[in-house]
Order: C-alpha cells, then sequence, then structure tokens
C-alpha cells in the first residue's frame, strides 16, 4: 500500500469536515393539465435541395437565391406542418412560408487539397458558398 494511502486512512476523525448544508429540496409535482398548453407551429421546406425545419421568427442560411435583400420570398415547397399535431403530403398542399431576405453573403473559406503521391501532384483550392440569409415571417398553412 502506497504511504500517501497510508496517510489518507489514518487521519483522525477530528479533522473531517462536517457539511452543515440543508437538505436538497425536492421539485414539487407539477400537473400539466394546470399549466397552459403552448402550441409552437412549425415546418419543414425544401430549397436548394435541403430541407429545413422552420418556425415563425427564425433566421437561417440557404442556398443563394436571386433576391435582393429586404425583398420576400415565399417557400411553396412544403413537405410538412405541425400545429400540435403533424400533417404531411396531401393535408399540406397549397402550403406555404413566407420569409423576408436579411442579407446576401459567403460562408467561411474551405481548403480543398489534392494530392497524389509519388509524383509531385499537388493542387490547393479555397471555395466559399454563396448564401442567403433569411427571416420567417409566416406559416401559410
Amino acid at each position: 500500500v502506497p504511504a500517501a494511502m497510508l496517510s489518507f486512512m489514518s487521519m483522525p476523525h477530528n479533522e473531517v469536515e462536517v457539511c452543515h448544508l440543508a437538505p436538497p429540496q425536492l421539485a414539487r409535482n407539477i400537473s400539466l393539465a394546470d399549466e397552459k398548453e403552448v402550441s409552437h407551429m412549425y415546418a419543414i421546406i425544401v430549397t436548394g435541395g435541403k430541407q429545413y425545419k422552420v418556425s415563425e421568427g427564425d433566421v437561417l442560411k440557404v442556398e443563394k437565391l436571386d433576391v435582393e435583400p429586404g425583398a420576400t420570398v415565399t417557400f411553396d415547397q412544403v413537405v410538412a406542418i405541425s400545429d400540435n399535431e403533424l400533417k404531411v403530403a396531401g393535408d399540406v398542399k397549397g402550403a406555404s412560408v413566407t420569409a423576408t431576405v436579411v442579407a446576401q453573403g459567403k460562408h467561411r473559406k474551405v481548403i480543398v487539397y489534392k494530392y497524389k503521391r509519388k509524383t509531385g501532384y499537388h493542387k490547393k483550392n479555397g471555395h466559399r458558398q454563396a448564401y442567403t440569409q433569411v427571416k420567417i415571417e409566416k406559416i401559410n398553412a
């Protein structure tokens, strides 16, 4: 047994500190029926070959759209809408999401480096993907 372990084990009890904190408080039982149910509406839209889950007030970056900042964009490809229950396919026909374009920009640079051994082949390229930042205004179900 190591000497450090022996000194710890041989410590007299009068040197051990006693914790005088109050016992932890238990969380009170909360009934879900007592609280007001808050509905959180969201939609899943398709743009730029990708799907995004959006709610009203969200700000997100999507693939570049040819629209000026401040303009309004309508996303007609809605895959699903949820307002307490999920609606998909035929139930969301005619649904759309309205958004305002906040800014146009480019993401951080991604370095593309190609290398083949034993031939001296090295290629280094940079790429910055363009995006459009939009703020979701309204989900029209």
